[in-house]
């Protein structure tokens, strides 16, 4: 079960005050297909180490999960999933392409040099 998040403020006084929450992990995962997802190379903030990054799920944070734990296994590397964005470490901008085509994410693009 996940937790909701409140968004903004954390603590009120007024009894009469409604929490806003944030509805993000209620979105509902676009079929495969219908992605956009972008796969390129990014070394900023990193102190030179690349990392293959995949933006532009939309969906769930958990289907975003499933994803990048089967690209990090398929893979053999490490990696994250945070701020909508899938983290793996390591130059696997190719095989990711190649992985995501395979999976029926027909819409996956290299970006990027």
């Amino acid at each position: 079960m996940s937790k909701k998040k409140r968004k903004g403020i954390v603590f009120s006084t007024n009894p009469d005050f409604e929490y806003q929450y944030d509805d993000r992990e209620s979105e509902e995962t676009l079929d495969p297909s219908e992605q956009k997802l972008r796969v390129f190379i990014d070394r900023k903030k990193r102190r030179g180490k690349e990392v293959t990054l995949i933006t532009g799920f939309i969906g769930s944070d958990d289907d975003m999960k499933d994803l990048g734990k089967f690209l990090k296994s398929k893979c053999g590397v490490g990696g994250s999933v945070k701020e909508g964005e899938i983290l793996i470490q390591g130059n696997h901008r190719d095989k990711i392409v190649q992985l995501l085509l395979d999976k029926g994410y027909t819409k996956t693009k290299k970006s990027g040099g």
